[in-house]
């Protein structure tokens, strides 16, 4: 049986990965409300960590929520850089922005 010749690779699909990570994030927190109430009869089953296992997520999905965030961020001055700069004519010929006169004109005591 002959060999098919191999297909490229598809992009990578593009998902919301913010509102992804945002909405584990509040299950999360969710699940911790919803069973705190219940903390001394999940004790005496033998389950008492399981609302502090669930704080824990919440909280390590707030770290989440900040690196996805970031990441998008990210990969939007990463495409607006490629793009080049649309809008913003003239702003890489003006000149810098000098220090103001009562700091002797030296960046480094500028109080910007």
């Amino acid at each position: 049986m002959p060999k098919t010749p191999p297909h490229p690779s598809p992009p990578p699909l593009e998902a919301n990965d913010v509102a992804i990570v945002g909405g584990g994030t509040a299950l999360w927190f969710v699940a911790f409300v919803v069973l705190l109430p219940f903390w001394g009869t999940l004790s005496d089953h033998g389950h008492g960590n399981w609302p502090w296992i669930c704080l824990a997520g919440g909280c390590l999905g707030l770290i989440g929520l900040w690196y996805c965030r970031a990441r998008r961020d990210a990969i939007a001055r990463d495409r607006a850089a490629e793009a080049g700069p649309t809008g913003t004519a003239g702003t890489a010929d003006r000149a810098p922005r000098t220090a103001p006169e009562e700091n002797g004109g030296d960046p480094a005591t500028r109080s910007d």
